[in-house]
């Protein structure tokens, strides 16, 4: 294969797969990093020495928009944007598994996985984007986990708990849930719109609908997992963070206690991240749609990759099964990031500066 990166797309059943590549170049030393779907992270900068063959295995989910009558759910469909969905994350739906490679890869194998799966619920924030500038932590979060459990990203751009009832993502992930799977949810960035619609707010419609949520996940034998949503770049004069997201961060924890569920405070990590950082170095860890502009509420692939090691550290913390899956050796500590120079994921060739729908708020 070339050293420019290049797809490879091939037709499989709805679920999840276990990928073997096996890569090396026969004459010089060589890296690899092979991203899955929409630019979900599997493998990064893999080494390989001259002549040497590399193998590794990594799982990848995929899904349709089919909800097949199951676990109690009628059947029907998810109820896509378009054309967001339908153009732009069409890789997301199509009954295809696609990777996105950057390096010399040999030989690809490809066979069904019987494997737990980390179900993701979540705005622009937690999605898979489609292209450059902008990330998000689901994409990131297959990276940190060994081929034992799958990351299954049903987040989508501009959207709440509400929305997620609405357009049946719930009920496409509990119509395929298996016990002992889990579930992450984060929603609260397009949540304050409905306030300023008069349409409930963090410590009323926010908190019924997040126990909707964990009621029908845990009656199917799924584990589900509150996750407040991390705040917005926004400081204040001594270089704190502002709480621009304090209320809904309040309300998921209120829900967690209530509920007994497990909580990951991304909200309270991200804010020593980000003043690690600091106000103007901050910057580099948000989407940038053109120069002199930043987007200070979605992130790019840095700031994706650290919140996603915020995640994993999270679910550790809480004690959660599916942690026993994460790859050897992670350790993180939101006050001391990783260094942005040391940052070297190659950028995806696809490119959209179209913003993320949603959260208007602090562009």
């Amino acid at each position: 294969m070339g050293a420019k990166p290049f797809f490879f797309s091939v037709a499989v059943p709805e679920g999840n797969h276990a990928v073997t590549v096996r890569f090396g170049d026969a004459l010089k030393p060589s890296t690899t990093t092979v991203k899955a779907e929409l630019r979900r992270l599997m493998l990064e900068n893999v080494p390989a020495a001259a002549g040497a063959m590399v193998t590794r295995t990594f799982i990848v989910n995929t899904r349709t928009p089919r909800i097949d009558c199951g676990n109690g759910i009628a059947a029907g469909a998810v109820d896509l944007k378009a054309p967001r969905e339908t153009v732009q994350e069409a890789w997301n739906w199509d009954g295809r598994l696609t990777l996105e490679v950057h390096g010399p890869v040999r030989t690809i194998e490809i066979r069904p996985a019987h494997v737990s799966t980390l179900f993701l619920l979540g705005d622009s924030t937690v999605c898979d984007q489609p292209g450059e500038p902008y990330a998000s932590w689901g994409q990131m979060l297959p990276r940190f986990f060994k081929p034992t459990v799958a990351v299954a990203n049903h987040g989508e751009s501009g959207e709440t708990y509400r929305d997620s009832l609405a357009r049946r993502r719930l009920d496409k992930i509990v119509s395929i849930i298996r016990p002992g799977d889990t579930v992450l949810m984060q929603f609260g960035h397009n949540d304050q719109k409905q306030i300023a619609q008069g349409n409930g707010g963090p410590f009323t419609t926010y908190k019924t609908e997040i126990r909707t949520h964990v009621e029908a996940i845990r009656a199917r034998g799924g584990i589900p997992v509150i996750v407040s949503p991390m705040e917005r770049r926004a400081f204040e004069p001594n270089g704190k963070v502002v709480g621009s997201l304090a209320d809904y961060a309040q309300a998921a924890a209120q829900s967690a206690r209530e509920l007994r569920t497990p909580f990951i405070d991304l909200n309270a990590m991200s804010r020593p991240f980000y003043e690690a950082l600091g106000p103007e170095q901050s910057k580099a860890a948000f989407a940038q749609p053109a120069p002199g502009k930043i987007d200070n509420t979605h992130h790019n692939n840095y700031g994706s990759y650290e919140l996603a090691k915020a995640v994993v550290a999270g679910l550790r913390s809480a004690g959660i099964t599916v942690a026993e899956h994460v790859v050897d050796g992670f350790a993180f500590d939101p006050a001391r990031p990783d260094p942005v120079a040391a940052f070297k994921v190659p950028a995806s060739p696809r490119y959209d500066n179209e913003r993320p729908l949603g959260d208007e708020s602090n562009r």
